[in-house]
């Protein structure tokens, strides 16, 4: 199966029409206050997510429903290892740790688009929350002063007919344009174990060159694990990174052939 990657303009000029007007709002006191700078530099808006056969997909402005780029990952990666670490430490501790992490992730991840927008962030009271804000602190101390613009957060991409997503974060780091994702994570990683991290990288920059005309290649991975140690990882060859994932999105296609 061949990828075509052409793309009708009028799709996206009717998507831009439609969200022109959900862009984010900041108050200029809290972006001095903050010292955030927000710079709407796109019209950035929301895709409806749906499911399909169990699995997250995303609805286009066309009407196509297209796999996100997790469903791609998950639907070609190889899992040995992970169906290892179930069996060794047993179904039920496995679902357990897995539903905890995530539910640490959802509330870091708010915590972190709070504080982008200059919102309240006060922590709730349980144990999940307080955990996850400290985790988001460490994010902010160790990694967001290097963020000097941001175009927007939680923003929702899709490449036309192909795939779609939605990332953290993309704005300026360290001077360049770059789309940001933040992770939470039990222990430090090695590199070769994210490297799903960098295809989901580079996936969200191809949807924004093509949606946007833009020419990001910069991506930053924002780590801070339940221990709050701070990691972080960059997109280290983007050519190399690119060609992987276009590989990911042609093998998932030929597999629900």
């Amino acid at each position: 199966m061949e990828i075509s990657y052409t793309c009708p303009g009028a799709v996206f000029d009717r998507f831009h029409k439609v969200i022109y007007n959900m862009t984010m709002k900041i108050p200029k006191d809290v972006i001095e206050q903050k010292g955030i700078m927000y710079n709407q530099k796109f019209p950035y808006g929301d895709l409806a997510r749906v499911t399909k056969n169990h699995k997250r997909h995303y609805e286009t402005p066309d009407g196509r429903q297209v796999p996100s780029v997790t469903t791609v990952l998950s639907a070609t990666k190889d899992m040995t290892n992970l169906h290892a670490w179930r069996k060794r430490i047993g179904a039920e501790k496995a679902q357990q740790i897995t539903t905890e992490s995530a539910n640490i992730g959802t509330v870091m991840h708010r915590s972190l688009e709070k504080h982008v927008k200059g919102e309240d962030r006060t922590p709730g009271s349980n144990l999940i929350q307080q955990k996850a804000h400290k985790m988001a602190n460490v994010i902010i101390d160790n990694g967001l002063n290097d963020v000097s613009e941001v175009w927007g957060s939680e923003v929702s991409l899709y490449y036309p007919e192909l795939y779609a997503g939605t990332t953290d974060l993309v704005g300026v780091y360290k001077g360049a344009p770059a789309i940001m994702d933040f992770k939470q994570a039990r222990r430090l990683k090695k590199k070769e174990w994210v490297e799903d991290y960098f295809l989901q990288l580079v996936a969200y920059s191809e949807a924004h060159n093509k949606m946007y005309d833009t020419q990001i290649k910069t991506g930053r991975i924002f780590i801070c694990t339940q221990n709050n140690e701070y990691q972080t990882f960059d997109i280290d060859n983007y050519d190399h990174w690119v060609g992987q994932w276009y590989g990911k999105l042609e093998q998932y296609y030929k597999s629900i052939l």
